[in-house]
């Protein structure tokens, strides 16, 4: 039976063949080890259980784009599932595949991080890199998270978003900073913060910022590709399922449109590799 993980740097969506989901914290390489990587999944008993049905394993994660890195994840998930052949790779690569809709197309990360690639079909391309939660990012849940954190400290934001960050975040300058600069998983910490996005009512203000981090991502991760308002650019995660409509609104201003956008496409992930597996077997 065929087990296929979808992993960003918040949580990972294991999906079976037979269609069975569970859920665990996000695998990245850059901020786990192998040992926090086996233990990350013996939380989830159930998914452990089905060790011995489990024949292949596609693990496809944020930073996993060396060998090294790869080998951290892999050897993590083999203590779990030592009699499967286990392949991991890139989650640009899970992107690719998931919002492939026969024609070539631009296809995108931004959930936790952001990220984007060209798909032709078979060949996946980058132009340029993805610089993390620090240096890029863009439009992505922890780059917005940076952003109302540093208006929040700067006693910038407007009244009613700061009600609502220090009712549902009431947190100090010493707590975020020692969140973010000392402890492990800084990405996933600013990105918890996104939720004021939805939760403020300062609809002009937030519309702005989403708008300015989407003007941003396709700045640098659309508008790189030649060529590329010819190509439907898709997207897979939570920022781009839940402000679709300023995506198409930032899309437009940059004289391209949005094909797929998929929350969950670990569902369309499986398809991707039965597909293959019907093809290979007729």
């Amino acid at each position: 039976m065929l087990l296929i993980a979808d992993s960003g740097s918040t949580k990972t969506q294991w999906l079976t063949s037979d269609k069975k989901l569970f859920e665990t914290e996000g695998l990245n390489p850059h901020f786990h080890t192998a040992e926090s990587v086996k233990a990350a999944l013996e939380k989830n008993r159930e998914l452990c259980d089905q060790s011995s049905k489990i024949s292949t394993i596609y693990f496809y994660g944020a930073g996993c784009s060396s060998q090294e890195r790869n080998n951290i994840v892999l050897l993590g998930i083999r203590a779990i599932f030592p009699s499967a052949q286990i392949h991991i790779d890139h989650d640009l690569k899970a992107a690719a595949y998931a919002t492939y809709n026969g024609t070539p197309g631009i296809a995108c990360i931004l959930g936790t991080g952001s990220n984007s690639c060209f798909f032709d079909g078979t060949h996946i391309s980058e132009v340029v890199p993805s610089l993390g939660y620090a240096l890029g990012d863009e439009g992505s849940g922890s780059w917005y998270g940076k952003h109302l954190v540093r208006l929040y400290l700067y006693h910038k934001l407007p009244p009613a978003t700061q009600a609502v960050f220090e009712t549902h975040f009431p947190v100090q300058k010493e707590e975020i900073f020692r969140r973010i600069y000392k402890e492990p998983f800084p990405n996933t910490y600013l990105a918890s913060f996104a939720p004021i996005l939805t939760l403020s009512p300062d609809k002009e203000f937030i519309h702005e910022l989403v708008k300015n981090g989407f003007r941003e991502f396709f700045k640098y991760h659309v508008a790189c590709y030649e060529g590329y308002p010819k190509y439907k650019t898709h997207f897979v995660g939570s920022m781009a399922y839940h402000f679709r409509p300023i995506l198409d609104e930032v899309a437009a201003e940059f004289g391209t449109a949005i094909g797929t956008v998929d929350k969950q496409p670990v569902y369309n992930l499986l398809a991707w590799h039965l597909k293959g597996e019907n093809a290979v077997n007729a």
